[in-house]
């Protein structure tokens, strides 16, 4: 069953989130999705873990999709972290029973990865898909400090996120992808990147890390320094060869897809 809807988040803000939900549920997969880009952009996935009854929840970040706000522009990186908890735990309260996992890319994948040190606990499982941790790449570190927040950038991540020229293109011609980027969202993730630097030990939780080995948005190196930062006792590092920076779009997205919920089915028996 699907239900979509104008949530207000924790502070009021209206954000825009949509759930799937498995009639004979076994765990909520709530996903977060990345820069520039937008919930939308996941239904294969979510199709994916319904098939495998999951129920899936899923919303735009602000600025990005339906959601309100100034697009790709960000204050402060904590409010990517604290939609995240409200969504968790709406999902919670709604399904009392049920194991809850997230799932992260890119700067989702940061998201999760600063939710995992902020909220030890509160979830069953991370996966963590191109997030950026590290920025070993430097993709956040080209501006100089003192712009305007509001200056915008061109949006030209399009020829890099992935293999398939469909996917490519598809993106490309999406009207709700982000066009631009702005200062203030790449200052708040300089300041997120800090952090996490600060906090990652905080991160206790089951883990999966995955990466494309040719990333040219986000060095899977990102995620290989993480493995080592995060204090999870169970934690697992994925390397795919060949793949760009958006794996669960890639050629193989059926083998990375069928990974991540074999090693979330694998959580649910323990």
């Amino acid at each position: 069953m699907q239900a979509e809807k104008m949530i207000d988040s924790y502070d009021g803000f209206h954000l825009y989130a949509r759930k799937d939900t498995s009639e004979n549920a076994k765990a909520v997969a709530v996903v977060v999705h990345g820069l520039c880009e937008h919930q939308g952009r996941y239904n294969y996935l979510t199709e994916k873990l319904n098939e495998h009854n999951f129920s899936v929840y899923r919303f735009d970040h602000r600025g990005h999709g339906k959601s309100d706000g100034e697009r790709a522009y960000l204050k402060d990186f904590n409010c990517l972290t604290d939609d995240t908890n409200f969504i968790v735990d709406l999902a919670k309260k709604e399904n009392p029973k049920l194991p809850v996992f997230l799932i992260g890319h890119s700067m989702g994948g940061f998201t999760v990865a600063c939710y995992g040190a902020k909220y030890p606990g509160k979830v069953n499982g991370l996966v963590l898909s191109g997030a950026l941790t590290n920025d070993v790449a430097g993709a956040f570190k080209q501006i100089p400090d003192g712009l305007d927040p509001h200056k915008t950038f061109p949006n030209e991540l399009t020829d890099n996120i992935c293999r398939d020229p469909k996917v490519c293109k598809a993106y490309a011609d999406d009207p709700l992808r982000c066009h631009v980027i702005t200062a203030g969202l790449i200052y708040a993730m300089q300041d997120g990147v800090r952090w996490l630097g600060e906090n990652a030990g905080e991160f206790k939780d089951p883990a999966l890390l995955m990466h494309g080995e040719c990333d040219k948005i986000v060095s899977y190196k990102d995620s290989c320094k993480f493995f080592t930062m995060i204090g999870s006792q169970d934690k697992q590092l994925k390397i795919y060869g060949k793949c760009y920076h958006e794996i669960m779009n890639e050629y193989c997205r059926d083998e990375v897809i069928g990974d991540v919920i074999r090693w979330i089915e694998n959580r649910i028996q323990r």
